[in-house]
């Protein structure tokens, strides 16, 4: 078992237990290193730490060396949020292309799949699955991170998700606690709101993770957003009314509470990072997530003596922090106890199965496939800070292995359609878009694309809103990998 270093108390040991913080590096540094034989129980990995699964196997086997117990974390949703794939896109379709089969058994398989996947390279926690229900259509940050806009079918196939993924050994962390489906905001640049009332929150939001909490999430993380019908002066992430009272109380829920990010500028810019996370463990979770931005010793030792501070000025009692940090103690048994479950060793090409009956095609006649290199017109919208713009999307790269001389460019704003029409000359022209029902110049780039070539392919890779046109409209339902190579399958005709 893994000895910590004398001198170091047990309540600075606490501090410390109930942080995830990241690193930069692809191996752990020194300081990582030593926060870990003080106390540090928790590691968080992002795309900047991950080459291959090879070397994410070996960084996790030095983080065990020196902490035999330490959770190793991910952020893997599969789809358009990846951290394992990041330079490569996701062998897997997110949430929304799962919630468009709606078949429970693919969804359970395509993560336990992935859940496999991560416990090979010795990740045990995943930040994941979204149980987020997609009510606003305009929502900048969650759109085909959550399963739909349905609750049931949310409900049904979070808890499927949960169940997968512990099947492998790694634990779910079942997220945004109350519901980030309702915002229009993103919590990594503001605090978002949710107006509902109570009512409507229990019936609609609250669903999922009951669900959740059903199959056994070993995790549940909080949101950044501030929600009056349940708590009128702080966001739910630093509110005790809705971690403690709601979440324990009221649906019964024992596990390990984690807070989202707590750099994102929901936080970071209204309470700042120190004071924000003595709220959140004082509110009821028990683990403080920081590394996406934040990754090195100094905020380690903030945000740790920030803690160990509020407890010795009575701020924060010493018994919440023992028992924040003995929940993350109990998470550690329990991935190290867990045995995945004895069904086989999974289906490598479940992602691109479920990718395949993921989509949905339309077309006003008979489509018939392509059999020239076309030229691909990708209308990128921004990134948001969840997916991040080190991921490649779309259907070039896939339709290019099918269609030698494939060409692609990438276009924004106003002048988009021209550039695109003057870039692709006589070929026939694919247009690729995420979410055009939230981007006006999108919409308007393809309404002039089709006026000039109505022979137009238009594959949405984003939430499937705005009505299908085209001589082909394919909804892919998100912009993994896969998701990309079902379509150009499609097109090509393969």
């Amino acid at each position: 078992m893994t000895t910590f270093a004398s001198g170091t108390d047990t309540l600075t040991r606490d501090a410390l237990t109930v942080l995830q913080p990241g690193f930069t590096g692809t191996t752990a540094p020194d300081w990582l290193l030593r926060r870990l034989g003080e106390g540090l129980a928790s590691v968080g990995l992002f795309g900047r730490n991950i080459a291959t699964p090879e070397q994410v196997a070996a960084l996790t086997a030095q983080l065990r060396a020196e902490r035999d117990d330490v959770l190793v974390a991910i952020d893997e949703e599969g789809g358009d949020v990846t951290r394992l794939e990041v330079r490569t896109g996701s062998s897997f379709p997110g949430n929304h292309a799962l919630g468009a089969v709606d078949d429970v058994e693919l969804t359970h398989e395509v993560a336990a799949e992935l859940g496999r996947r991560l416990a090979a390279c010795g990740v045990n926690l995943n930040w994941a699955p979204s149980a987020d229900v997609n009510s606003n259509p305009a929502n900048p940050v969650i759109g085909v991170r959550s399963f739909g806009a349905d609750t049931a079918l949310v409900a049904r196939h979070t808890a499927a998700y949960v169940t997968g993924l512990q099947s492998a050994g790694v634990a779910a962390c079942t997220k945004h606690f109350p519901g980030h489906g309702d915002t229009a905001v993103d919590s990594h640049h503001a605090m978002p709101r949710i107006d509902a009332d109570a009512a409507v929150l229990a019936e609609r939001d609250l669903a999922p993770f009951r669900a959740a909490i059903a199959a056994g999430s070993r995790a549940v993380m909080s949101a950044h957003i501030l929600v009056p019908a349940l708590d009128p002066d702080h966001p739910a992430t630093l509110s005790r009314t809705v971690l403690t009272d709601l979440l324990r109380g009221e649906l019964g829920y024992t596990g390990l509470i984690v807070t989202d990010g707590m750099e994102m500028q929901a936080i970071a810019a209204t309470y700042g990072i120190e004071r924000g996370s003595v709220l959140a463990i004082a509110a009821g979770a028990d683990a403080i997530c920081v590394g996406g931005g934040l990754s090195d010793d100094e905020t380690v030792r903030r945000l740790r003596d920030a803690l160990v501070a509020a407890v010795r000025s009575g701020e924060l009692p010493e018994a919440r922090l023992a028992e924040a940090a003995e929940r993350v103690r109990e998470l550690a048994r329990w991935t190290a106890t867990v045995a995945p479950a004895a069904d086989g060793t999974g289906r490598e090409d479940i992602g691109l199965v479920a990718a395949r009956r993921a989509l949905r095609l339309t077309a006003p006649s008979p489509f018939t496939p392509l059999t020239e290199a076309p030229f691909v017109a990708a209308f990128t919208p921004v990134a948001n800070i969840a997916v991040g713009d080190e991921t490649p999307w779309g259907v070039a790269a896939e339709l290019a292995r099918l269609l030698p001389g494939t060409e692609t460019g990438g276009y924004t704003g106003e002048d988009a359609a021209r550039a695109a029409l003057e870039a692709a000359g006589d070929r026939r022209v694919v247009a690729v878009v995420r979410d055009e029902h939230r981007h006006p110049w999108m919409a308007a780039a393809l309404d002039a694309l089709l006026a000039s070539r109505p022979d137009t392919v238009i594959v949405e890779m984003g939430v499937p809103q705005a009505p299908p046109r085209g001589a082909l409209h394919i909804a892919t339902y998100g912009a993994a990998r896969v998701c990309g190579r079902a379509a150009a399958e499609v097109i090509a005709g393969e």
